[in-house]
């Protein structure tokens, strides 16, 4: 029986040389633990594809930034690039500052801009994720309240999709849940937390950070949260998110849609 022939190494090797290299584009923050667990997340995403070259890079406070890792990009000879915001909603910095950026790359570049991280839902499986770290249990879905809060955005489309998470995280068996959001927009995370209070369903209240790093809005959070009986850590570099990355990644690859460039 003849065997189909195996690919040679060098064969695989090109194979992973053609693959385009995963960009990572991050807001960025003064807070330092905010670029770590950037890092640390992008990371486990690449240990979760050998092989794959990832960067990452920050829009504000924080190094390398993006057309710095660009530069050093098109120098390597690298020629296909998926450029990934870290942004849970398609908001300003998705619709306009990340694009505007991306315009200004190198010419040799072919760049494609993925899709950003929500909704999904491994996004909710992450935030569940943290609720039970916290110290809940699937068992107290039914009598807890959730309080889903995020940093906040003055772009309708961002506060619709925020509302329509919360939506789809009640829906997953949790007594109620109420988006809040840590600037920009209404109600604030203390006050949603009243509001949970003041069902006769809702036994205990739970914040749960829809954001994915530590800084400056996350911590505004936690001080919203004093008077919730459960605090969730923020979404971090969970195993959830790190596969996330790599299915935007997937999909812009498969939309071939390259980024307009500036005449």
């Amino acid at each position: 029986m003849n065997r189909p022939a195996l690919p040679s190494p060098t064969t695989a090797l090109a194979r992973k040389r053609s693959a385009p290299v995963l960009f990572v584009v991050a807001h960025g923050s003064r807070d330092p633990r905010h670029a770590a667990t950037v890092q640390e997340l992008v990371r486990r995403a690449g240990a979760l594809r050998p092989g794959l070259r990832v960067e990452t890079a920050f829009l504000d406070f924080n190094l390398p930034s993006v057309p710095g890792v660009l530069d050093r990009l098109a120098a390597d000879g690298v020629r296909d690039v998926v450029a990934l915001p870290l942004l849970l909603t398609r908001a300003f910095h998705a619709k306009a500052d990340i694009p505007a950026v991306l315009r200004q790359a190198p010419p040799s570049l072919s760049i494609r801009q993925a899709e950003v991280l929500g909704p999904s839902p491994l996004l909710l499986a992450a935030v569940e994720r943290r609720l039970y770290e916290a110290g809940l249990t699937p068992a107290d879905k039914p009598t807890t309240g959730v309080v889903l809060a995020s940093a906040g955005s003055t772009d309708p489309e961002a506060i619709a999709v925020i509302a329509e998470t919360a939506r789809e995280l009640r829906r997953t068996g949790w007594c109620s849940v109420r988006p809040a959001f840590a600037s920009a927009s209404l109600p604030r995370t203390e006050d949603a937390v009243r509001a949970l209070r003041t069902d006769p369903a809702v036994r205990r209240v739970a914040v749960s950070p829809y954001v994915i790093a530590p800084g400056r809005l996350p911590d505004r959070i936690a001080a919203g949260a004093t008077e919730a009986d459960v605090l969730a850590d923020v979404l971090g570099a969970s195993p959830e998110l790190a596969s996330l990355l790599l299915e935007r990644y997937d999909g812009a690859r498969a939309a071939h849609r390259p980024v307009a460039r500036t005449a």
